[in-house]
């Protein structure tokens, strides 16, 4: 006969909802119970039952995730990330990919996670009806972008102010003709590319530079939209003695663009990205620095207790911490005349 969880629960000398919570991860259980519970589990051949435990517990155990893009480094790696919390602890993941306005509007107008998710990730901004849908699920929400939103908790960073840091790193080295390669055509309602922007114009402004229009070029947050935006800011009347990238992604892209017009870095041009991307360190990148596998992570492990705890406050806004890590691209300007 197949092994029960009864059977298990009295061979380990504990409760069937002790064997039900160490089998699926949840809190409240002893490294040494759930090792002695695993191990009885294992000797006698048991299996939870997925469908049994949802009976059990009205739960569907998967979570709800929504992308704008699966491609993008930033994207990836936070879902990464929470997909591993969350299959550690025995759910699955439904991922939804809303990149484009149709998709996103028919999954907003249809709401296909109703019933089927028992929490939901969002890694995409809504706008006050989209959210307003999302909190009708009932369901524990949280989000990795964006400020506070009501009903969402919200694990993110002080993108003003990883900005700030890295333009005035480059004002403190003696430059005065800052271009920034923005993201502007990025996700719907993605509030970051203006947070930053704001904070590029406001540093500029502090140390009493005039902001130029032509030393602004969008990106689209690739690298082949960094290669395009340094060409673009290259072919001013006045080109920027440096560059602050709103993504490592199109500081790459930056790089390149200045490497196949044979300028070199930071002799020539200084840059400065953001992310502190895998690849950062390897081509010497100075960036701000964010924790983005991290953000997904903890984003996850505060859905799941809102799940265990559904009683407790949600966290409401985790603002994870930021650095200026100084690298080899960048240095104070070249002599060469008015800048």
């Amino acid at each position: 006969m197949t092994a029960s969880i009864n059977d298990v629960a009295r061979a380990a000398g504990v409760s069937a909802s002790t064997v039900s919570r160490a089998l699926r991860g949840r809190p409240g259980v002893s490294d040494e119970v759930r090792d002695q519970i695993n191990a009885v589990a294992a000797q006698l051949g048991y299996t939870a039952s997925r469908s049994a435990s949802s009976l059990a517990s009205g739960r569907t155990y998967t979570i709800g995730v929504l992308v704008p893009y699966v491609g993008r480094w930033f994207f990836g790696t936070v879902l990464d990330a929470a997909e591993k919390v969350f299959s550690a602890a025995g759910y699955d993941v439904l991922l939804y990919n809303l990149g484009s306005p149709e998709t996103r509007k028919r999954f907003f107008t249809k709401l296909p996670v109703r019933k089927r998710v028992d929490a939901v990730l969002s890694l995409i901004i809504p706008e006050e009806g989209e959210a307003a849908a999302l909190r009708s699920l009932g369901v524990p929400l949280a989000t990795t972008v964006g400020g506070t939103r009501p009903g969402f908790t919200v694990v993110g960073i002080d993108d003003r102010a990883g900005t700030e840091s890295a333009v005035r790193h480059l004002v403190n080295l003696g430059h005065r003709r800052i271009g920034m390669i923005s993201g502007a055509s990025g996700p719907l309602h993605w509030t970051t590319p203006i947070e930053r922007r704001n904070a590029y114009l406001d540093v500029l402004s502090d140390a009493g530079i005039t902001h130029d229009p032509a030393l602004e070029a969008d990106g689209d947050y690739t690298v082949e939209g960094g290669e395009r935006a340094m060409t673009e800011l290259l072919a001013a009347s006045r080109p920027p003695t440096a560059v602050f990238a709103q993504s490592d992604e199109m500081a790459m892209g930056a790089l390149r663009a200045l490497r196949r017009h044979r300028l070199k870095v930071p002799d020539d041009v200084s840059v400065v990205g953001f992310d502190d991307h895998e690849l950062s360190d390897v081509v010497g990148l100075t960036t701000v620095a964010q924790p983005v596998a991290e953000q997904g992570a903890e984003a996850a492990r505060l859905l799941l207790h809102q799940l265990d705890e559904p009683a407790a406050e949600p966290a409401g806004h985790v603002q994870m911490p930021i650095r200026l890590v100084l690298r080899e691209t960048t240095a104070p300007p070249r002599p060469r005349g008015p800048q």
